[in-house]
């Protein structure tokens, strides 16, 4: 009995132990865990607050290096492209000057009409030759090389043909009944200002000067005007119906309410040049760029050699991200915080080599519900 006795205790005792000693572990566990969370929680808000920092530099550096690259790359083409221009056509003296001089004289005592032929047709052709190009592809498929540049590889193949004559219709109507009588204004505005129609052209340098600094007006007025059209008040009244395409094309580049079109595409263009007071010739070149940009960042292929479109493509389809163009203002407000976080962010880059980004840099396979 007294053996059984002390036999039962010893167990109770061993079971008691062994019980505290794993509450004793599990504790500890606890503890440690607790603070390994909490180390790395601040390494993490550290890690956070230092991208924060150097994130905002880094884009700026970034944009004005591209601006800067971009400077130097035209400088050194417009003065390659003169050279061999005056060659081929044997002009003599400046023959950009030449050129400009004829148009001038051309459309002696019409000012108007020269200053709409240069901000109003030169920059729809561009616009519809850019474009042009990229519905045979959109409609087509054809070539289908390009289909494999696609960013959003399962929309648009083809392009629906009912929603896209009801975007072609909208954007001929901002073209023509909004776009045109601001032309119109900006005309007398300009006018006022300068002279946008001087017999002298501006130098080459002065050209993409004003070219830059229109490229960060356009940033700033833009960034802030499409953010404000973000608003749910404004949103579901006016921009909703640029968003119906979450997988762009570039086409519906502007394709949106006349309000908006006025406030939030015309206005962040057209004031970089009224401001300068820029020459005719430099207010041309830089709406067609700004058409072309527009154009390529709305277009939803990545295509080699070409800008990057997968900013603003991450926009439509996520809409409260890259608010911006250049992205110093989002980096600044924090409005592509999650889209870095992405395969776009990894692919947002100029792709110098004929491997779509999607295959060399192909998403996460998708987990099986």
């Amino acid at each position: 009995m007294t053996w059984t006795y002390w036999t039962v205790y010893s167990v109770r005792v061993k079971v008691r132990d062994r019980r505290a000693t794993r509450r004793l572990l599990f504790t500890s566990k606890m503890t440690f865990n607790k603070d390994t969370n909490n180390r790395e929680a601040g390494d993490v808000n550290s890690r956070v607050k230092q991208e924060g920092n150097g994130g905002l530099w880094d884009s700026i550096t970034k944009a004005a290096f591209i601006m800067g690259s971009g400077i130097l790359l035209l400088a050194a083409f417009g003065n390659s492209l003169t050279w061999h221009l005056q060659r081929f056509w044997g002009a003599s003296g400046d023959f950009w000057q030449d050129l400009w001089t004829r148009l001038y004289l051309q459309y002696e005592g019409h000012p108007a009409s020269l200053f709409y032929l240069g901000t109003m047709l030169a920059p729809l052709v561009t616009f519809w030759g850019t474009n042009g190009l990229l519905l045979l592809v959109d409609v087509t498929g054809w070539p289908s090389f390009i289909t494999r540049y696609r960013v959003q590889a399962d929309k648009n193949s083809p392009v629906d043909q009912k929603k896209l004559w009801h975007a072609i219709r909208h954007v001929v109507f901002n073209q023509l009944m909004v776009s045109g009588p601001m032309v119109v204004g900006i005309y007398y505005l300009t006018s006022w200002r300068g002279d946008p129609l001087n017999a002298q052209l501006p130098t080459f340098h002065r050209g993409l000067m004003e070219l830059a600094v229109c490229s960060l007006v356009e940033e700033l007025m833009f960034y802030y005007s499409h953010r404000l059209f973000h608003h749910p008040t404004l949103y579901k009244h006016f921009h909703k119906q640029h968003h119906e395409w979450t997988a762009p094309i570039g086409l519906v580049s502007i394709y949106a309410h006349p309000l908006e079109h006025v406030l939030s595409n015309m206005l962040p263009a057209v004031s970089g040049p009224v401001l300068l007071g820029s020459h005719l010739s430099t207010t041309s070149l830089w709406y067609c760029l700004a058409f072309i940009s527009t154009s390529i960042s709305h277009c939803g292929y990545h295509l080699p050699f070409l800008p990057s479109p997968e900013f603003h493509d991450y926009h439509h389809l996520k809409f409260n991200q890259n608010f911006g163009v250049l992205g110093v203002l989002d980096r600044l407000h924090g409005t592509d915080s999650k889209f870095r976080q992405t395969k776009q962010y990894e692919r947002h880059a100029l792709l110098t080599s004929f491997t779509p980004l999607t295959e060399s840099i192909p998403d996460a396979p998708k987990k099986l519900q």
